[in-house]
Formats: C-alpha cells, structure tokens, sequence
C-alpha cells in the first residue's frame, strides 16, 4: 500500500450510533471502485500518486525538479504559492466531487488528509486559516461550504486559528466550472472582501479550498487580504487541475514523491 494516505475509516467518536449500525449491517462502498468496506479502500488508496515535490513553488503545477515554471517566472500576484497534494483524477477526483455535490461528507477525514499531504515537504508558518466562502445561495442551496469543512481539522492538528468571517463574498458569481479558463479570472475579480482588515492585518493567511484550476478563485481572495494588511497568503487545496493543450493530463508515476500522513 502506498504511504502517502491510510484508507479512510469512520471515526466512531463522532458517528452516531445508528450510523456504527448501519454500517455494519450496510458498508458504505468505497468511492474509487464500488467496493464495499469503506468510503475509500486500501486498494484505491495504494493507486494514489502525490504530486510531492517536483512542482512549481509558486503555482503547483508539475516541472523538473521542482523548478519556478514558465507561467510564474518575473509574475508578481497577490498569493505567495499554491500547495497541492494530488493531481484532480482518479479516485481523489471522485471523492472531491462526492463530498461536494453528494453531500458524501464522511470522506472528509480522508480529503483532510489529502489536502494535508504537502504539508509535509513544504511546512508553513500560518498565523490564521481561511475558508474559501460561497455565496449565500449556493450554501443554502448545497447545506454546507466544502472548503470550511476542510479547514477546520486541517487547522485543529496544527493549532492555527480559523477565521471563517475574515472573508466574504459581497457578490455573486457564475460557477467557475460553467466557464471556460480565460473567464474565470474575471468572473471573481472584486467578488471578495474583507469586512475587518484589523483581523487580518500583519498575518500570514493560509486559503483552503477543495480544487485548484486556473488559480483565479484563489488569487482573487487573496488580493483583499494583502489589500487589508496580510503579511502573505498562501492557498492549500486537495488536487490541482493539471491539463495540457485545455485537456486533464496523467500525472506520470515517476513524478510522485511518497509522502506520509497522520491520517
């Protein structure tokens, strides 16, 4: 099995006692393969390939040796780097979409530790964790902000704080999904503020969200925090959308570092 994450097991101090039952009686399948046993089984965990350390400092996408890419040389943004765990494929990719638009929150535990796995290789000092915000229709309408459910353990094993206020959305955006990369960047220009600069002034601000793409949500949050005072932001995501010429690529195997979780 690789070493990069544990199979997700339900933690049972916090199911309730119908849901210890129902899995017993039910096992939930896993959401790699169908399988049932776990919301991801040791065979699907085993398959993962951790992006590791053989990319761009600045944006996470993969180059040699982990080198500055093309696309960053002499840009200067408002996000200091991107760190993402896992290419947006396979397994991870299904999880994430799961957890998201199925309200199959149980996986949580395990794209934590996802989100966690570079963390490892390129540690931080953070004064303060972030959520990306939704809009308030698009949290009514789905019950939950994927990103703050993330944050929070992520931040708990390390003993940051989490500010889920320091950030709003003080308007409404098309899904980024709906749009086509050299959209989207202006779809969520200004669509973020920071309604109390003093709870952000001088601090190194880490964003958590569940999907890289093209960057844009990110840097767009991350330029009224450094506007309000923030010290730097980084952004920390699940998965990176690797894609080559508009189309998701393979992340080759010799690419992947093996890194370790506390999952």
């Amino acid at each position: 099995m690789s070493d990069a994450l544990a199979p997700e097991q339900p933690d049972a101090t916090k199911d309730p006692w119908w849901q210890a039952a129902l899995d017993v009686l039910l096992p939930p399948r896993c959401v790699g393969c169908g399988r049932r046993g776990a919301q991801v089984c040791a065979a699907c965990v085993s398959e993962l390939r951790p992006l590791g350390s053989n990319v761009c400092p600045r944006c996470g996408m993969p180059t040699t040796e982990g080198r500055v890419c093309r696309r960053c040389l002499g840009k200067e943004t408002s996000l200091r780097a991107v760190l993402a765990g896992y290419a947006f494929e396979g397994t991870i990719r299904a999880a994430i979409l799961a957890f998201k638009y199925r309200a199959r929150t149980r996986l949580g535990p395990f794209l934590t530790g996802a989100l966690a796995a570079p963390l490892t290789y390129r540690p931080l000092t953070i004064d303060l964790v972030v959520p990306v915000p939704l809009s308030a229709e698009r949290l009514r309408l789905r019950g939950f902000n994927q990103a703050e459910l993330l944050a929070h353990p992520l931040a708990a094993g390390r003993g940051w704080p989490v500010a889920t206020d320091a950030l709003t959305r003080i308007r409404d955006t098309r899904q980024q999904t709906e749009l086509p990369a050299r959209e989207r960047l202006g779809n969520v220009a200004g669509a973020f503020g920071v309604p109390r600069p003093e709870a952000v002034s001088g601090k190194r601000v880490l964003l958590v969200d569940d999907v890289c793409t093209t960057g844009a949500t990110l840097a767009a949050c991350a330029a009224p925090l450094r506007d309000a005072g923030a010290e730097g932001v980084w952004g920390i995501v699940v998965a990176r959308d690797i894609r080559v010429n508009g189309n998701r690529a393979r992340v080759p195997k010799g690419l992947a570092r093996v890194l370790t979780s506390s999952l």
